[in-house]
C-alpha cells in the first residue's frame, strides 16, 4: 500500500539542492507519495509540519543537523514518524540512529519503515536532539559559516575551532542538579541528549538517546590550548579522563550565568542563559534501521 511523505528538504545544506531529485524519485520507486514543501526559514519549517503533518504519513527531512532541530517541536506535536535524509555536514543524529550517509541507503531505511521511539532534549522550551551548549561551541557557531562547511566539510569544524580557541576565555557559571549547585570556571558547558555532536564527538561513553538521562559536562581549563589534549578523548566520550572536566548525569539541569549567554542547540543559536534543561522520554518516532 503507496505512503505519503510530507518531503522537505533544506537546498541550503551542503547535499541539499543535488539531492532533491533523487530523493524525489527514490521515494517514489519505494512506494512513497512525496508532497516537496520549500521554506526559508526554521519558523516556516515549524509552521509547514504543524499544518501538513497531519494529513501524510510521514514526515521526510533533508538536511543537517539544524535543519533536523527546527523540525523537531512541530513532528512531536503531529506524532507522524519522521524519516531522515543526512543532508548536512555534521549529522550527527542520523550517525546516533544509525542511518546511512548515502542518499540511497537512507531512502531504503525510509522505505523499509521500523520505527523507534527517542528522547528529546529541551533548553529553555527549545528541543534539540544532540546537544544544548554554551561557550566554545556558540563561538564555534558563528565562526562557522556556510560557506566554510561547503568549502571544506568536516574540516571546516577544525579551521573554525583554531580561530575560537584563540581568542577563548573561561566564565564563571552555576550549575544545579539534583538539589545540589556548583561554580564553575568553564570555557564551555555542554548538555547531550543524544550520543553524538560536533561531527563525532562522543558526549559520554554510556550516552544514548534513549536513555531517558541528559549527560553535561563542563570544561574547567584556564587555558584553552589544553583542549587540544583532548582530541581523542572528546571522540571516545571519555572526558572525566581529565581532573578538569565536570561530568554529571541527570534528567534536568539548571545554568546559570553573570549575564546572559547563548545557547547553541544542534548547531543553531536558540536562547540564553539563565537555561533550564530537562528531557521529554519517547517523544518523537524516528525511522531506522
Amino acid at each position: 500500500m503507496s505512503q505519503r511523505a510530507l518531503l522537505i528538504v533544506n537546498e541550503k545544506s551542503r547535499r541539499g539542492k543535488e539531492g532533491l531529485r533523487d530523493v524525489s524519485e527514490g521515494l517514489r520507486k519505494a512506494g512513497i507519495t512525496s508532497v516537496h514543501k520549500n521554506c526559508g526559514s526554521r519558523e516556516e519549517l515549524s509552521d509547514l509540519i504543524a499544518r501538513q503533518g497531519g494529513a501524510v504519513d510521514l514526515i521526510v527531512v533533508g538536511g543537517g543537523d539544524g535543519t533536523l532541530n527546527a523540525a523537531a517541536q512541530a513532528v512531536a506535536k503531529v506524532r507522524r514518524p519522521l524519516g531522515i535524509l543526512p543532508l548536512g555536514t555534521a549529522n550527527d543524529l542520523a550517525r546516533t540512529l544509525g542511518i546511512p550517509t548515502d542518499l540511497g541507503e537512507a531512502i531504503e531505511v525510509i522505505a523499509a519503515g521500523k520505527t523507534q521511539s527517542i528522547d528529546i532534549g529541551l533548553v529553555n522550551d527549545v528541543m534539540f536532539f544532540n546537544v544544548a551548549s554554551l561557550g566554545l561551541s556558540t563561538d564555534l557557531s558563528q565562526k562557522l559559516t556556510r560557506d566554510l562547511k561547503s568549502r571544506f566539510g568536516r574540516l571546516g569544524y577544525a579551521f573554525a575551532a583554531l580561530r575560537v580557541l584563540a581568542g577563548a576565555r573561561p566564565f564563571r557559571a552555576q550549575i544545579r542538579c539534583g538539589g545540589r549547585q556548583f561554580s564553575s570556571l568553564t570555557l564551555q558547558i555542554a548538555v547531550g541528549n543524544g550520543r553524538y555532536y560536533g561531527g563525532g564527538n562522543v558526549i559520554h561513553k554510556d550516552a544514548s538517546i534513549t536513555d531517558e538521562a541528559l549527560r553535561l559536562y563542563s570544561l574547567e581549563f584556564v587555558n584553552a590550548w589544553r583542549i587540544v589534549l583532548m582530541f581523542r578523548s572528546f571522540r571516545a566520550g571519555e572526558h572525566g579522563a581529565f581532573k578538569e572536566v565536570v561530568e554529571l548525569s541527570s534528567s534536568q539541569f539548571e545554568v546559570r550565568t553573570r549575564r546572559p549567554r547563548p545557547i547553541n542547540a544542534d548547531g543553531e543559536l536558540v536562547t540564553r542563559t539563565p537555561a533550564s534543561f530537562r528531557v521529554l522520554p519517547k517523544a518523537i518516532d524516528v525511522i531506522v534501521p
